[in-house]
């Protein structure tokens, strides 16, 4: 049974039962009130990744018959998006909505459990978190904080981002200040960028108003709610520092253990929904988006190859400059870099070849 089905027929089968005046399950009688909070790092107008929350608490509420329910708010509304995680640290949330690699000024191993330059791919993620050890190592680390970590969902690859004017190669990238936080951001900054790290709803502003040349958000479905296309016109891609960006949830490790049994579960089982949701909502609707940002103007560019040879080579310099102050961070790295290598051996022989035959295909007609 999929986690989806078993949260909508535990929810159904315990409606059923209250119909027929039968009496309420345990988990009904015996479980206590529990309220929380969730702060995002989003807005709410991006639908696809606010409303994960929004499932999670509808799920959550519905099988606990209302005895456990989550409040969600969205960027700004509690706290800045860039503290949410601070905000779940200390206490003021129970939960946070919040990409782990916003904090790779708290320690560079943040990063490594939302996606790196270069990294996993949205399955590859799932894979490595759910099967090949990500999750024990994100345990590890996390415990550090005080934090409980759980997968919450994936854009998917990523596109490149809005450029206010054309980079044909190299050389246009160096002074070219660009939103982009993170691990990627210190890549670029080798390469003469100079990286700005933007909360989503102030970025608008920043590109309209020429304080940043360049922005990457996510891709067609969320960059058309966020306007870019009317004052950068040149849409890149592919977004190398994104390859399956994992919108991570973490929720105070305390409170987290407070929580009976059952109610973790059901938690767990709500957000991995989530994740699986949001994944396939940006599957389903950034193709019509991004044929609307063309008729609106987009010009569709692919990144210089001089650019992509010189981030891939400027990435795994980085990886090793941090892997050698940091055993933390380089142990969590050669595990993924691992996985990662195997995963792709396996894409050369199975996935890409049925990817570039159906794309032949189809320009054939």
């Amino acid at each position: 049974m999929t986690r989806r089905a078993f949260l909508r027929t535990a929810g159904t089968g315990l409606a059923a039962t209250a119909a027929a005046g039968l009496p309420a399950p345990a988990l009904a009688q015996d479980a206590p009130v529990v309220k929380w909070r969730l702060t995002s790092s989003v807005p709410k107008v991006l639908d696809a990744i606010f409303g994960a929350n929004e499932l999670v608490s509808k799920y959550v509420s519905e099988v606990t018959q209302g005895r456990f329910t989550i409040q969600n708010f969205a960027a700004g509304e509690i706290v800045p998006g860039l503290q949410a995680l601070d905000a779940v640290q200390n206490g003021t949330v129970e939960v946070a909505q919040t990409p782990l690699y916003y904090y790779t000024g708290k320690d560079p191993s943040f990063a490594c459990f939302t996606t790196m330059p270069f990294g996993l791919n949205a399955r590859m993620q799932n894979a490595w978190f759910y099967q090949g050890g990500g999750r024990e190592l994100q345990d590890e680390f996390l415990a550090k904080y005080n934090l409980v970590g759980f997968l919450g969902g994936n854009t998917g690859t990523q596109m490149g981002g809005w450029f206010r004017k054309e980079v044909k190669d190299l050389a246009d990238f160096k002074g070219l200040k660009f939103r982009i936080g993170g691990i990627a951001g210190q890549v670029v900054a080798k390469l003469g960028v100079v990286p700005q790290q933007i909360a989503p709803g102030d970025i608008y502003a920043a590109l309209e108003k020429g304080t940043i040349d360049a922005c990457e958000w996510v891709g067609p479905y969320d960059d058309e709610k966020l306007g870019f296309v009317r004052v950068a016109p040149y849409y890149y891609y592919p977004g190398w520092w994104d390859g399956g960006p994992t919108m991570n949830v973490v929720v105070n490790r305390t409170k987290w253990n407070e929580l009976p049994k059952s109610y973790q579960a059901i938690f767990e089982a709500a957000v991995a929904y989530a994740n699986a949701d949001m994944l396939a909502k940006y599957d389903a609707f950034n193709p019509a988006a991004l044929r609307r940002l063309v008729a609106a103007g987009a010009q569709l560019r692919t990144f210089p190859q001089s650019f992509l040879d010189a981030s891939w080579q400027a990435s795994n310099e980085l990886i090793a400059e941090i892997g050698a102050k940091n055993a933390g961070f380089k142990k969590i790295m050669d595990a993924q870099i691992a996985f990662r290598n195997e995963e792709y051996l396996w894409w050369q022989v199975g996935e890409y070849p049925y990817d570039g035959y159906m794309i032949r295909a189809r320009s054939r007609g």
